[in-house]
């Protein structure tokens, strides 16, 4: 069972409060509370995910030896070409489309 709702009273921004009721409106939320609840419960669970991924860097480098600037960037690099890409073509640099 569910525990009861409480109340909260905050004070955001008024450009999260035009969000919220823009989110009802188009009938992405059931109502600004439950919208503000949503992005709570992700932002707790983003925490707890990168809590997860420290722990797990700190794991690594306990056994394995501080990971270096130098193998992120080379990470980053092998990354990069090992990536496929997935958008349409692209037009060739240097050339405009006509104009109709």
């Amino acid at each position: 069972m569910r525990a009861k709702k409480q109340r909260l009273t905050v004070t955001v921004d008024p450009e999260l409060i035009e969000a919220g009721q823009q989110a009802v409106e188009s009938g992405r939320a059931d109502s600004v509370s439950g919208w503000v609840s949503a992005a709570l419960d992700e932002k707790i669970r983003r925490d707890r995910q990168l809590a997860r991924l420290a722990a797990a860097v700190a794991d690594y480098e306990e056994e394995f030896g501080e990971i270096t600037t130098e193998e992120i960037l080379t990470q980053q690099r092998d990354d990069r070409e090992d990536a496929v890409v997935v958008r349409g073509h692209r037009k060739p640099a240097g050339r405009k489309a006509k104009s109709k």
